[in-house]
């Protein structure tokens, strides 16, 4: 791995060297290194370009990474993963893309990742989008995730958008069994003219389900956003959905979180904010000393944190 690489890598799965345990990492639309292990296979389509991970029931206290890198302009590609785990496990997935992009022309990742989470299974995934280089090529990503809990199984998933991805669209789709417990957190900024696009469609269909969706997000210069978050009580059920966002510059900033219950017995509640900083907070930093930039960065680093 060169410098640009590492880096990459570390933005987006925190590594800095090669992980320990099962992995697959892609680079530039190829496989870049693979390891599976006695409880964790990780095996190529053979009908599309993607991988099947096949985690074992009853695996404990294991751990799968699969990031993607791209360093080169033009490239663009869609993948497909699926995600089995066993009954009774718990596991952490961490995903991400990140692309470097020193060209003129477009640099994309699309990539639809389905998720069947076995009886009684746990499993936190956490997926980071991170973009850099100084050509003027886009860097485009557009993640599709589709999950299926079953009974009394736990998905907990941190999506993150870190800097510098000029397009996303980010779609998610979940379909929970009985008791079954999904929380999902989105974390993102745009800047410039980016544009981010999320819609969630979260069907609690198990008596007892419950989902916690929260999304955060700070929107600078003439970035837009638009939030639409859908969370659908098909029986006895519990969910939340809170959507907070911090507006600046010329940026514009939608928020659509949408409540529907099915079932008399279905819990669903909603609430959304969009507003500045506040202006108590940066006077506060900088009677300490801090810029007025230096303070915006305080903020907002604990905002999306």
């Amino acid at each position: 791995m060169d410098k640009t690489d590492r880096e990459l890598l570390t933005q987006v799965a925190g590594l800095h060297e090669v992980p320990k345990g099962a992995y697959n990492i892609r680079k530039n639309s190829e496989s870049a290194g693979r390891n599976s292990t006695a409880n964790i296979q990780i095996i190529s389509k053979e009908d599309k370009p993607g991988i099947d991970i096949k985690i074992a029931p009853g695996t404990k206290n294991e751990s799968v990474h699969i990031p993607v890198i791209i360093t080169e302009t033009g490239i663009n590609e869609m993948v497909y993963n699926d995600f089995y785990i066993g009954e009774d496990s718990d596991v952490l997935i961490v995903a991400g893309c990140g692309i470097h992009n020193a060209g003129d022309e477009e640099s994309r990742h699309d990539g639809i990742h389905r998720f069947f989470v076995g009886k009684n299974a746990k499993v936190r995934y956490v997926e980071k989008h991170y973009g850099d280089g100084d050509g003027n090529g886009k860097r485009v990503m557009n993640p599709a995730t589709e999950l299926t809990m079953e009974e009394n199984s736990v998905c907990e998933m941190e999506m993150v958008q870190i800097k510098g991805v000029d397009s996303t669209v980010r779609t998610m789709t979940a379909d929970m069994g009985k008791n079954a417990k999904l929380t999902v957190t989105e974390r993102l900024m745009t800047h410039g003219e980016q544009i981010a696009r999320s819609d969630m469609v979260i069907n609690l269909n198990g008596e007892g389900s419950s989902a916690q969706i929260v999304s955060r997000s700070v929107g600078k210069d003439r970035s837009e956003q638009v939030f639409n978050p859908v969370a659908v009580g098909n029986n006895g059920c519990r969910a939340h959905i809170q959507c907070d966002s911090i507006i600046m510059g010329d940026a514009k900033i939608r928020s659509i979180p949408e409540i529907a219950a099915n079932h008399r017995d279905a819990q669903i509640v909603h609430e959304a904010a969009i507003g500045r900083i506040n202006g108590d907070q940066l006077l506060k930093l900088q009677t300490l000393g801090l810029t007025a930039e230096e303070a915006e960065n305080v903020i907002i680093d604990g905002f999306l944190k």
